[in-house]
């Protein structure tokens, strides 16, 4: 198949530290390359793929600090425009920027939904149902009635690149975008409580800087709770490997967590939120603990060594390996297709 894959211009494919929705874009669009597909990529120039780069700007957006950025997606949109005649089907991952785009696109578009579905995000997705969407987990979908959602695949990364580590470091792990949402102070107060260790590793966008300067700052003394900065990928599996647990006390309802599946790959079992998809990533009393609060988390903690680090491992090998992802991608591009094809004939 002759496939375009759209990554949002916010953050290099691969990205150098944080960016769950572009690493996964990464390894389904190497993936496909390896499998004999003409794949094409329309991201930043800083990006690097085996796929054939149409670079929509030089830098990431984040890291150009234009006066504008949202002027690149016209850009992006309008290089697609001129090339769409070389695809047979188009991949895009940049949600509600570009709905109305597809009305002039003329191969089927297929849309991964990866953040949390909003009233106006569902409002956007409900005004385009030419637009083929795909659910992150069950718990997405259910939030979105009314979407022409098509199927529901789980991400999926390449195992390999996660050390499995069955004798960990005495520490805890928190790990993600540094926003309130995601529960960096929840999970401090958790290590405190608890007199624990805790390592904080997570970018701090522009919009949160006074979030994380004025609360989270005055928590972390360098010694109990200690915060390392924005992780690329060596180091960011060296911290999930290395801790005893990992903490995702989530206040949002999250539509995967790949850091949750992430942490389980190198063996760390999950004391998360019972919030999105968190009951169906970790199995409760087997990979991890599903809490409501702060005291329960605590509790949780006191029974972590009762988790087998390689129960997490073989959780993650059966349910979240890229080749399961793609092979289910590859499906669902296939049936598209096949339908397309049958629509133009009758």
């Amino acid at each position: 198949m002759r496939i375009a894959q759209i990554a949002p211009p916010w953050i290099s494919v691969p990205p150098a530290t944080y960016g769950g929705t572009e690493l996964i874009i990464s390894w389904l669009t190497d993936e496909l390359v390896r499998r004999g597909h003409e794949v094409t990529l329309f991201a930043t120039g800083d990006s690097k793929t085996s796929a054939r780069l149409i670079p929509v700007w030089p830098s990431s957006l984040w890291r150009a600090n234009l006066t504008s950025p949202h002027a690149v997606f016209s850009l992006m949109y309008n290089k697609l425009l001129e090339l769409q005649g070389e695809f047979d089907i188009i991949h895009d991952h940049c949600e509600w920027y570009t709905c109305p785009y597809s009305k002039f696109l003329k191969p089927p578009i297929v849309s991964t939904l990866h953040h949390p579905l909003s009233e106006e995000t569902t409002i956007v997705y409900k005004n385009f149902p030419n637009i083929n969407y795909v659910a992150i987990s069950k718990n997405q979908k259910k939030t979105g009635p009314g979407i022409n959602i098509v199927k529901t695949i789980y991400h999926g990364f390449p195992l390999e690149k996660y050390e499995f580590n069955p004798k960990p470091q005495d520490y805890l792990l928190w790990l993600s975008k540094l926003t309130p949402q995601k529960g960096p102070a929840d999970a401090i107060e958790i290590a405190k409580t608890s007199k624990e260790k805790l390592i904080i590793s997570g970018y701090i966008l522009p919009e949160y800087g006074d979030y994380f300067d004025y609360r989270l700052k005055p928590l972390i003394d360098g010694k109990q709770i200690q915060f390392v900065g924005a992780s690329d990928f060596g180091k960011k599996v060296e911290l999930f490997k290395n801790a005893k647990a990992f903490l995702f006390p989530i206040r949002r309802a999250e539509p995967f967590g790949l850091v949750v599946v992430e942490a389980m790959a190198c063996g760390t079992p999950v004391i998360a939120y019972k919030e999105g998809s968190m009951p169906e990533l970790v199995i409760d009393g087997k990979t991890g603990f599903l809490v409501d609060s702060v005291k329960e988390a605590c509790l949780a903690l006191k029974k972590i060594k009762r988790i087998s680090r390689q129960a997490c491992r073989e959780h993650v090998e059966k349910n979240f390996k890229l080749k399961r992802m793609v092979n289910r991608y590859e499906k669902l591009y296939k049936k598209i297709l096949k339908n397309s094809k049958n629509e133009k004939k009758a």
